[in-house]
């Protein structure tokens, strides 16, 4: 492990849990700890429950992107280099963000448009359709169905088409999310993330069915 470049990772992986110690005198013994659609309080815990949001977020991922390339069998995400590395940052800063704005809003119980979740959800995928396609085949990361697996070639050919469509869909996100309400908003996200999702996986069969046609 290159320790010049996880530090920057570690500060952010620790942001979490030293806001929650400096604002743990303030909170209340109960803080919300669940909102529905509509953004209103439909469950109060106490507040050591919140101990675990950043273990649960950014500790474990990046836990897991740790451990995962050295138990990868065919050792194909370490030599992605830069690549994985950058992964790593982004998805541990955006479970980061995720962590301190829950503790954020279970300290000020308010929690006024959850659209701003869902919005944070389309900048991830926009910044992971963004890396798709640089994604070497492994058995941890990416489209792993038994197609994209079993032929390197259906793995790129998915993950082009995957990269493309999880991008175009974290764009649409993010715009709905700044122009739609609450419940609409939310439901157009289950569809966007349904589709770049399913089309993907299905893609990778077809595309399997045609290469051994072929062969």
């Amino acid at each position: 492990m290159n320790l010049k470049k996880e530090l920057p990772i570690l500060a952010i992986v620790l942001l979490p849990f030293i806001y929650l110690a400096y604002i743990w005198n303030e909170l209340p013994s109960k803080v919300p700890m669940h909102w529905n659609i509509e953004g209103e309080i439909d469950r109060y815990g106490d507040k050591s429950e919140l101990i675990i949001i950043p273990f649960l977020l950014p500790l474990l991922v990046y836990v897991i992107f740790l451990v995962v390339p050295k138990i990868d069998p065919k050792n194909k995400l370490n030599k992605m280099g830069n690549k994985l590395q950058s992964i790593k940052f982004f998805l541990t800063t955006f479970m980061s963000i995720l962590a301190l704005f829950i503790i954020y809003t279970a300290k000020n119980q308010t929690f006024t448009n959850p659209n701003y979740i869902v919005l944070l959800i389309g900048v991830l995928f926009i910044i992971l359709g963004n890396y798709f396609k640089t994604i070497k085949p492994n058995y941890f990361i990416g489209i792993r169905t038994p197609w994209t697996l079993e032929n390197e070639n259906v793995w790129k050919e998915t993950h082009k088409l995957g990269g493309k469509l999880w991008f175009i869909g974290g764009i649409l996100i993010v715009v709905f999310s700044l122009i739609l309400d609450k419940s609409l908003n939310f439901t157009i996200f289950i569809i966007i993330t349904a589709l770049i999702t399913f089309i993907p996986i299905i893609y990778s069969y077809l595309k399997f069915k045609k290469v051994k046609s072929t062969a």
